[in-house]
């Protein structure tokens, strides 16, 4: 049996990481992410984790510090949003090239500029192709959920690559909401020990981290952490599995929200989900056949089982709580057409911008894009692709 709480966001995530108790944990403070690392140091100085809490002057820094810290055979951990994931940029590459599970929390938020500290998905879309792991979360349970399978995922010895739990900023992470959490003892055991391979304290094994790597050998380096991203499909689901084992509470690469009989459907991620499920409720009450695909995991995107759970409809849109600016189309959705057309499956597809900055998405705007694709269905006629809600104007 769970334990039953109230938890915002970012607390739930802190508790995951002081179940799992790293050996690391090194953060820098950003808004909507800086009560992670609070909350953390809080169960450091109490005595309820025995992990080394590093306050270091950067973000940069903060995975820097993760980086020694994993290469050395130690557990680390981390939280950011936005602006402090920028400036990690060069150690975010770093941590993947090297094949790192290290954990990070990153609480979504707009990247600057202009300044603006509210939630859209452009901190996660611009690290899309670092070689982490990434895995998105509708609520407070998810996220909490999420971390802990993080580690049993990222340190799998066929994988290996560093991970990052979503959760979008102050909608969930400052949220309290109803959460059941996992006995101490049981996350110990889920989780495990730590006992890397290879690492840098390892004296019967002395190794280098971090060479130059040139023409001879970077190639294959790649090749191999490409081949890593296809091996954690399978480890993402026999994780999942265990975890429904331990709490009844079942996860995929998706949830498919009233899909299987839809004739029209929304892909989307983090909490808009939610909101769009209220939306197909009321219309699935009107005789509408709509649904909705929420993903979990981007990174390694699932390709072909996307374009499977899509092939039956008639229309979809796909929304993008970031915008590309390539006059092409949001990064999710290019995804999610190019899955499509590799499995030789046409369905009309729309793509909507929303939420940039941290505009409120409505019930009756979701609905309005259903009512699109019910137009899309009936005539076949797309037109512009490209689309945008909530803007209090088109942009010229």
């Amino acid at each position: 049996m769970g334990i039953r709480e109230r938890l915002s966001g970012n607390e739930a995530a802190a508790t995951a990481m002081k179940q799992i108790n790293p050996d690391v944990v090194a953060a820098y403070p950003i808004t909507p992410s800086t009560e992670i690392p609070q909350y953390f140091s809080t169960f450091v100085a109490n005595g309820s984790v025995d992990s080394d809490f590093v306050a270091v002057e950067s973000e940069h820094s903060a995975m820097s510090a993760c980086i020694g810290a994993e290469a050395a055979g130690a557990r680390a951990m981390t939280a950011t949003s936005a602006n402090g994931l920028s400036l990690m940029w060069e150690m975010i590459y770093i941590a993947s090239s090297l094949r790192l599970p290290i954990v990070l929390s990153l609480v979504n938020r707009a990247v600057s500029g202009p300044l603006n500290i509210h939630n859209d998905h452009s901190d996660a879309m611009g690290v899309r192709d670092a070689g982490w792991i990434m895995l998105f979360s509708e609520n407070n349970q998810e996220a909490y959920d999420n971390t802990l399978m993080a580690h049993r995922i990222a340190e799998h010895k066929d994988v290996m690559l560093p991970l990052m739990v979503c959760q979008d900023g102050f909608i969930t992470s400052h949220s309290i909401e109803n959460i059941e959490l996992v006995e101490d003892d049981k996350v110990k055991e889920f989780v495990g020990e730590y006992h890397p391979e290879h690492y840098l304290l390892n004296r019967d094994e002395p190794i280098a981290v971090g060479p130059l790597d040139v023409q001879s050998y970077l190639f294959e380096h790649k090749a191999q952490q490409a081949q890593a991203m296809e091996n954690a499909k399978k480890v993402i689901l026999e994780v999942a599995e265990d975890f429904e084992k331990m709490t009844g509470r079942k996860y995929g690469f998706f949830e498919k929200y009233k899909l299987d009989d839809a004739e029209v459907a929304i892909v989307c991620m983090n909490s808009t989900a939610g909101t769009t499920k209220f939306v197909v409720d009321n219309l699935r009450e009107q005789g509408i056949k709509a649904g909705l695909l929420k993903l979990r995991v981007f990174r390694p995107f699932p390709v072909n089982e996307i374009a499977k759970a899509l092939s039956h409809l008639k229309a979809m849109a796909i929304l993008d709580k970031a915008s590309s600016l390539n006059a092409a189309g949001g990064a999710l959705y290019e995804d999610v057409t190019s899955a499509m057309y590799v499995n030789n499956f046409h369905v009309p597809a729309v793509n909507y911008v929303y939420g940039i900055g941290g505009r409120d998405t409505r019930a009756d705007e979701i609905e309005g894009v259903y009512k699109d694709l019910l137009e899309i269905a009936k005539t076949g006629n797309i037109d512009n692709p490209y689309r945008y809600f909530g803007l209090r104007r088109e942009a010229k």
